[in-house]
């Protein structure tokens, strides 16, 4: 009967806490939380493994403990935006490593380009959530390097929940304004920097576009929270005010 109320109310199963203790000891972000957002970071969590399906592909397993990692990883954007922040889509796919994606395109000629991609990561607008296996375990290995690839993917998501994937997720209209001209004032900078072949002050793959500027700030604001701050200080700002205080601040 219990359980019955819990699926009705989408309340999901607490978390192991045996499995919960084990995450924190494997993932620097979540030892630097203090106890109030750890608490949040683990009913996040909860909700995430309620709501999502995990499926490991090409052979690779991956265990309760596991999957409570990959849950706090996602869920470690949401710390202030919420679970609403899972809307919209339905199923994690964990690949062991890079994966290849065909790709095409049609140019204004009308001539069909078609290419492979290696990924690390991918973000669906309404489908999966797609991330290798060995490159968490990378950023997990060295948490201050500037990457995080299950936050850039989560940006991805939260940005496109106000219907548009361009930077910007759902905001109060006065903000939503800030944020675009300072976004847009700091991405344009980076790809003038970029274009004329000055060395970046982050990862250059954030001069891509827009959306891929919000997730790379995203990754920077998680994991190497100094260098977003010296370089693009209203960037940080904003990312601080959307996300809560970097837990490696």
């Amino acid at each position: 009967m219990f359980d019955l109320i819990r699926r009705l109310r989408r309340e999901p199963r607490p978390l192991d806490p045996e499995l919960w203790r084990a995450a924190r000891a494997a993932l620097p972000w979540l030892r630097a939380l203090d106890a109030e957002r750890d608490a949040a970071l683990a009913d996040l969590a909860a909700h995430f493994l309620a709501r999502k399906t995990i499926t490991p592909l090409a052979g690779l397993e991956l265990d309760p403990g596991q999957r409570v990692q990959l849950a706090a990883l996602c869920c470690l954007p949401l710390l202030r935006f919420g679970s609403e922040g899972l809307h919209g889509w339905s199923q994690l796919l964990v690949y062991p490593d890079a994966f290849r994606v065909n790709r095409s395109h049609v140019d204004a000629a009308g001539v069909l380009h078609q290419w492979d991609d290696e990924l690390i990561g991918e973000a669906w607008d309404a489908g999966p959530l797609i991330l290798s296996w060995a490159d968490v375990q990378a950023d997990i290995a060295d948490p201050a390097a500037g990457y995080c690839v299950a936050v850039h993917e989560m940006a991805h998501k939260l940005d496109v929940l106000d219907g548009a994937l361009d930077g910007t997720p759902p905001l109060p209209r006065a903000w939503q304004r800030e944020w675009a001209r300072d976004f847009q004032q700091a991405y344009d900078a980076l790809a003038r920097d970029v274009d004329r072949g000055r060395r970046s002050k982050i990862d250059a793959y954030a001069a891509e576009a827009p959306e891929e500027f919000f997730a790379v700030a995203s990754e920077y604001h998680f994991s190497d929270p100094g260098t977003l701050k010296r370089a693009m200080p209203k960037v940080a700002a904003h990312l601080e005010r959307f996300y809560g205080p970097s837990p490696l601040a």
